[in-house]
């Protein structure tokens, strides 16, 4: 068989897809690639008419000397006894915007995919090899950069003003007194808990704040002053006492 796919992509850019086993199994339409399996290989379904084939299988693309490709696969079906066996040559050639990739080869195939009409067989090769050529020319996605958040103008920091320094506080004049009242002055207070507030304040103050009184002299003419008076009293009631008991006698 032999079929030719224009895609617009330069030469160079498809050698290096081809190159690269990696981008190669990415192009084939449908692979399910087997973990830990060579890049190109795992299962294909494969669309014949209105019946589907799935085959598990691997391919190889290697270089050859004179610029063209050599692409080899076997594969078998999953479900059933066939099989597959391709021997293919692409090659490209450069044409006005773009490359022309042409395939060429030949194919042996038994079991289920003999059974279904020529035609149709032909249709899916063509359509598996076109979707092939448009994957291999794609551009590789670029990986998304994470987006920067946007730069805040600078603005110059906020300067702090210092606070006013308080003026320092007076000093405060030594009168001699303790710092704490005295033992009588608590007391007093003490005493005074309870009591009206008109009562403490017109309470006398007591113990150490307690006014002293002034010292009283008497003399001893002032106590004979007032004693003799009552004597004489006594004995002028005395006289009458004992006349009125006289007379009544």
């Amino acid at each position: 068989m032999e079929h030719e796919v224009f895609v617009p992509v330069t030469v160079e850019r498809l050698r290096e897809a081809l190159g690269d086993p990696v981008r190669v199994a990415r192009a084939v339409p449908g692979l399910q690639q087997d973990a830990g399996a060579d890049p190109v290989a795992g299962r294909l379904k494969v669309r014949v008419g209105s019946h589907s084939i799935t085959y598990r299988g691997a391919v190889r693309v290697t270089g050859r000397d004179d610029g063209s490709y050599a692409v080899e696969g076997d594969a078998t079906e999953t479900r059933g006894t066939g099989s597959v066996t391709l021997s293919l040559t692409l090659r490209l050639r450069d044409t006005e915007a773009g490359t022309t990739l042409t395939f060429g080869g030949t194919a042996t195939a038994d079991g289920r995919v003999t059974e279904l009409p020529q035609d149709a067989v032909g249709s899916a090769v063509v359509r598996l090899l076109n979707r092939f050529a448009e994957a291999l020319g794609e551009t590789e996605e670029e990986p998304e950069k994470p987006e920067q958040p946007e730069e805040q103008p600078e603005t110059p920091e906020a300067v702090e003003t210092p606070a006013p320094e308080e003026p320092p506080a007076p000093p405060v004049d030594d009168f001699t007194e303790p710092a704490t009242p005295p033992a009588e002055a608590a007391h007093a207070r003490r005493t005074m808990i309870g009591r009206s507030a008109e009562e403490v304040d017109h309470a006398p103050p007591r113990g150490r704040y307690a006014p002293v009184p002034a010292p009283q002299t008497v003399a001893a003419g002032a106590t004979l002053r007032w004693a003799a008076p009552a004597a004489a009293v006594v004995l002028a009631s005395a006289i009458v006492v004992t006349r009125v008991l006289r007379k009544r006698r």
